[in-house]
Order: C-alpha cells, then sequence, then structure tokens
C-alpha cells in the first residue's frame, strides 16, 4: 500500500516522514518511520509500530521525545522531520 504525502503532514511526525534527533549526549538518530514489511534490509527505517515511532508520531521541530527503556526513561529531542516526495 502507498500513502501519499499530504501537506497537513509539513513539520509534524507521521507515516513516511524522516526524523532526525539528538539526545542530551548530543548522540543523534536518523531514521523514517515506514510499515514492518518494509524494515527488512534498512537500517535506517524502523517500523510504526516500534516505541521509538509511537513516541515521535503527531510530534513537532524541537519537541522532546521520551522513552521509557529498562535502563529508565532517555530523552530524544527532533531536530529535523521531512518527508521524501
Amino acid at each position: 500500500m502507498i500513502v501519499d504525502y499530504h501537506p497537513d503532514q509539513e513539520g509534524k511526525v507521521f507515516f513516511g516522514a524522516w526524523v532526525e534527533l539528538v539526545d542530551d549526549e548530543n548522540n543523534k538518530l536518523k531514521f523514517r518511520i515506514v510499515g514492518s514489511e518494509e524494515i527488512y534490509g534498512r537500517k535506517d527505517y524502523i517500523s510504526t509500530d516500534s516505541p521509538m515511532a509511537h513516541a515521535c508520531i503527531k510530534k513537532q521541530l524541537d519537541d522532546e521525545v521520551v522513552l521509557d527503556l529498562p535502563s529508565g526513561k532517555k530523552n530524544w529531542y527532533i531536530t529535523n522531520i521531512y518527508y521524501s516526495k
């Protein structure tokens, strides 16, 4: 199934978004949120079912993304959001 980009998505994280984040230690992450069948063989794609994708959906630039990990809470900050057109 192909999901087309819609202008209402601009500036927010939804399905198909490329997301760049940074944490408090300046570690960086970059990934695209895709369907679970699309992640195989791609290290830069994450499934919509993943905890990180769930935490990012509907967030905007500079928003904080908090993950509850076994080791404790991990904070990330969205530095870029874009869609391949």
